[in-house]
């Protein structure tokens, strides 16, 4: 065989984006983001997609939602989890009711988050610690708890992987002034860094870790701060892309990330906003509110 024909030949490239049988689990997937992401890795070929957040009727009607696609793996199904990732309790009945249904998870998607809004000199303390609390303090405990799961059914080749949504407030300079959003956007700095230790913590157990970074995308937590921003049409003509984030881009990073096609990355933080982070006109605007 030749050296050019060699290189040429990719092992199984038709499976390459293919979840065909793989197990996730999505905080905060009731909604928003989370809700996209577990939509994008149940068509993408998963067996099962755990949806968690706080309330079990928003869990309970996103599973009905998502087992109502049509395009779904025969036995596909997504399953309601309900938890409050915001504590240790929650957390661990998250884990206890996940293992019910399996004894392995092969994508941890820790999407769960908070964010709040307030001047710097009346910024609420209790507003500050429950952002950090549930951004950072819950992100680590629960890929702490879920490493045995994760570890289980992982090998040098395809490794269990853990998502973290992070920000791009997280990479550059967030929201101050009179909706200083300094809670969120040290949160999310410091679970990008978390995050990159936890990729060499867990890395030689065959688990890779990376965070997303999105700018804006419409949806609950961000329309405020989008509305206070000039509005969506605003910041979308703002954006070098000249648009917002669709659910196709979240879907997109997310099924890579949890592929074999991704299976080599682990560690990083990617800015998914359309380059805006790089754009001083954006910048600007968020730092002057």
């Amino acid at each position: 065989m030749s050296e050019a024909k060699a290189q040429t030949e990719l092992h199984d490239f038709p499976s390459l984006f293919s979840l065909k049988g793989k197990v996730a689990v999505v905080t905060g997937g009731s909604r928003g983001l989370g809700l996209h992401a577990a939509s994008a890795l149940l068509q993408a070929g998963a067996s099962k997609v755990f949806i968690s957040s706080r309330k079990a009727k928003a869990c309970e009607e996103a599973v009905a939602a998502l087992n109502a696609l049509p395009n779904l793996a025969p036995g596909a199904k997504a399953i309601s989890v309900p938890a409050d990732s915001g504590n240790i309790e929650g957390i661990k009945s998250l884990f206890e009711q996940v293992k019910k249904h399996t004894d392995r998870v092969d994508i941890l998607f820790a999407n769960a988050g908070a964010t709040w809004g307030a001047p710097f000199d009346t910024h609420p303390d209790d507003a500050f610690a429950k952002v950090m609390d549930l951004n950072v303090r819950g992100v680590f405990n629960t890929v702490r708890l879920f490493a045995p799961l994760l570890e289980k059914g992982a090998t040098g080749a395809d490794p269990s992987r853990v998502l973290i949504t992070a920000s791009v407030a997280g990479l550059g300079i967030g929201t101050v002034g009179k909706q200083g959003t300094y809670g969120y956007s040290a949160s999310k700095a410091a679970v990008i860094h978390l995050g990159r230790n936890l990729a060499i913590e867990l890395g030689p157990r065959h688990i890779t870790v990376n965070s997303i970074c999105p700018g804006f995308f419409p949806s609950k937590m961000s329309n405020g701060l989008m509305e206070l921003s000039g509005g969506a049409d605003k910041l979308g003509a703002q954006n070098p892309l000249g648009r917002l984030g669709h659910p196709e881009d979240i879907a997109g990073i997310v099924v890579y990330l949890s592929s074999r096609a991704g299976a080599y990355v682990n560690g990083e933080a990617i800015a998914l906003d359309g380059g805006a982070l790089w754009s001083r006109g954006q910048m600007s605007v968020e730092s002057k509110l």
